[in-house]
């Protein structure tokens, strides 16, 4: 990469501008320049494309990105000591990076977008879940995103692309699967960063389902998290706040039967008769 960008290595960078990793910010930065190419390719070809980035550190993906051809990239940071390294990427690459200083979890994205949109993300650990939650539940679908090719902690990129009777399937598994395409691309190993983590990564690729089954967003969301919250007990039991067995005999599901066994359409039929 420094051949390819005429940029300073990471390690450089970071050691010149102090930048440890903070575990509070949830930060493990990806120092390994063959693995941020790897994550940026995985989002297809980016010409004419702004990418969103959330939590870009020192700027090792934001990086990759810009090389590869992005029109722009808009970067969320939260961590000031992190600015003037990004402000380096923007230097060298004039007018086509946006640093956003602030909690990725108060952003409005869907008015950042500019043309088509990918999301690009080696996410905090500490709020990747969420973030990717809030991209998957507008109440205006297709959303403003194209595609999402995120990096989590390799549990959480299971419980993404998991379906029915899978052990890995719960709430992410539904909403991911009723409002995407999901796919685990490749793991990343924990010495890849720095710190190292105590566990692998996993990069997942995102597209839209452009025609989800009709659904109310938030009768799927309570559904789902009532099922889930007590997923070892029978429907009838986890299900009882919100209508028990006479939900699911409007729904035509037996009430005995328990959350992991049911499929994303059924969900969907159990929100619907809410």
């Amino acid at each position: 990469m420094a051949a390819l960008d005429g940029l300073p290595p990471l390690r450089d960078v970071i050691q010149r501008h102090g930048l440890d990793a903070k575990k509070a910010l949830g930060q493990n930065f990806l120092l390994d320049l063959n693995l941020t190419q790897k994550i940026a390719r995985t989002a297809g070809p980016l010409d004419d494309v702004t990418v969103i980035e959330v939590g870009p550190g020192p700027g090792g993906l934001t990086r990759a990105i810009l090389a590869l051809g992005a029109k722009k990239v808009v970067a969320i940071e939260r961590d000031s000591r992190c600015l003037p390294a990004l402000a380096e990427i923007g230097a060298h690459y004039p007018d086509r990076l946006d640093v956003v200083e602030g909690d990725a979890l108060k952003v409005d994205f869907e008015s950042l977008a500019d043309g088509p949109v990918r999301i690009i993300a080696n996410l905090p650990y500490n709020v990747g879940t969420q973030l990717l939650v809030n991209w998957l539940l507008p109440e205006r679908w297709p959303p403003f995103w194209q595609s999402m090719t995120l990096m989590f902690q390799r549990e959480v990129g299971l419980r993404i692309v998991a379906g029915a009777d899978d052990d890995h399937y719960g709430r992410l598994g539904v909403l991911c699967g009723w409002r995407t395409k999901a796919r685990l691309a490749f793991d990343v190993p924990p010495q890849a960063f720095t710190p190292p983590p105590k566990v692998t990564s996993t990069v997942v690729h995102l597209e839209p389902n452009e025609t989800p089954i009709p659904c109310v967003v938030s009768s799927l969301e309570k559904v789902t998290q009532a099922a889930f919250g007590q997923r070892r007990k029978m429907l009838r039991q986890s299900l009882k706040p919100l209508g028990g067995e006479a939900l699911l005999g409007k729904a035509g599901i037996d009430p005995q039967r328990r959350a992991e066994t049911l499929t994303i359409e059924e969900f969907c039929r159990l929100a619907n008769c809410l």
